[in-house]
């Protein structure tokens, strides 16, 4: 949730933002509608408990003749006292639900609109260009054993595939160098659980305008995540960290399920958009006036894996209608595919300032001052996605690809993956 207070004293600042994302600013008004309903309930039971409880002290000292009155007239306010009790909690919940509305509040210069208003912040980078007709990256991991989408539909329906050979190796490479940048950079590394409960995925916010792309588990009431931010979110839950020394970063590699829900026909050849894929996610607990300064931190390491990769990308500045209900700003790397003409995303990655950690209750405690709600950042820094840039960037014309050379190592060495007979 947003920080109330603000909500409080500057309502119009907040129905901008909700006006930015392409919401109702009346979603505003009804949360302070909420708000003061809740209070008010909560006053009342507290005057009606403080009541009662005079009334009892009443009641232990009176007169023998006195008490029979006295108690019924106990009786009765306890029975007011239960019925205010259960209009703070029905309070509460309307409370809760419609702030649950109220999306993170933007950072000042993120552009307003939907997912078509973003605003390209560079380019780096020639987009490959050939003297042959290009394979686009499903021709090419097929050629190489590299990619197998009909067994993976045979087996388990659209979307889903077999990397195989090359495939699988050029993805453990890829999460490989990730990972070590990662540690280079301080980052903890973590393999989190894939199964969540449902408090940890609607605090982090997908369980919002994104719900309808999560796979639940109805016996067990658990979530599969779409990326580790949801686990690593959760990690420190409902406790109080140090930051004195600085930020706490993890690096989570994990498998990510999403149901893609409303892509239909969108992305259906080859890996772009996938059900199931591999993912290292970078994820930063730090204070909000540090979070900034964390964030393009963060995409400083995305452009820098992508630069030694040799791949040509764009980073553009995500517009509020495309964020997401729980990033306050996000920058998306988008790598160029040869044969889409176009630039498709590779990386995110945003700052959900106090927003998830609100509702998460994880705090720290400025020096000398009371604990506050931390800021929490998240960024990709490998994922399956990236082998479609990859091969179809470095093909030739016989269909075999050059790897590139920061990924050799992880490779035994290996300098081109060559058509298999």
């Amino acid at each position: 949730m947003i920080d109330l207070a603000l909500l409080r004293d500057d309502p119009d600042l907040v129905k901008r933002s909700q006006e930015a994302r392409g919401e109702s600013p009346d979603t505003v008004d009804a949360a302070l509608a909420a708000d003061r309903e809740r209070r008010a309930a909560i006053t009342a039971f507290e005057e009606l408990r403080a009541e009662q409880n005079a009334h009892g002290k009443r009641v232990a000292k009176a007169p023998k003749d006195e008490k029979a009155a006295l108690v019924a007239e106990a009786k009765d306010l306890s029975e007011r006292v239960k019925a205010a009790q259960q209009a703070v909690t029905t309070a509460e919940e309307a409370a809760s639900a419609a702030l649950s509305r109220i999306e993170n509040i933007v950072v000042d210069g993120v552009p307003a609109g939907g997912e078509d208003d973003f605003i390209t912040l560079r380019t780096h980078g020639e987009p490959a260009a050939f003297d042959f007709e290009p394979r686009d990256h499903l021709a090419l991991g097929e050629m190489l054993g590299a990619i197998d989408t009909e067994r993976g539909a045979k087996v388990s329906g659209a979307r889903f595939t077999f990397l195989t050979g090359i495939g699988a190796r050029l993805e453990l490479a890829l999460m490989n160098l990730g990972l070590q940048r990662a540690l280079e950079a301080g980052f903890i590394p973590m393999i989190p659980p894939t199964l969540v409960r449902a408090e940890v995925m609607r605090g982090t916010g997908f369980l919002g305008q994104h719900a309808d792309e999560v796979y639940h588990l109805d016996d067990d009431d658990l979530y599969l995540v779409g990326t580790s931010e949801v686990p690593l979110a959760g990690y420190h839950m409902d406790e109080i960290l140090d930051l004195e020394a600085g930020a706490k970063r993890y690096a989570g590699w994990s498998t990510c399920y999403r149901r893609e829900a409303g892509s239909y026909g969108k992305d259906t050849r080859g890996i772009i958009r996938l059900h199931q894929f591999n993912k290292l996610e970078m994820f930063v607990y730090t204070t909000p006036d540090d979070a900034e300064a964390e964030h393009l931190r963060l995409v400083e390491m995305q452009e820098r894996m992508l630069q030694d990769l040799g791949l040509a990308y764009r980073v553009i500045d995500v517009a509020a209608g495309d964020l997401g209900s729980s990033a306050a700003r996000k920058y998306d790397v988008e790598a160029w595919v040869p044969t889409q003409g176009a630039y498709r995303e590779l990386t995110s990655t945003s700052n959900c300032t106090t927003y998830q950690a609100r509702r998460l209750d994880i705090r720290y405690r400025p020096e000398g001052g009371r604990t506050a709600p931390v800021a929490t950042l998240n960024g990709t820094l490998a994922t399956t996605r990236w082998i479609v840039a990859l091969l179809e960037t470095h093909q030739r014309e016989d269909g075999s690809v050059v790897i590139p050379e920061v990924l050799r190592p992880y490779l035994g060495g290996l300098e081109v993956a060559e058509p298999i007979a």
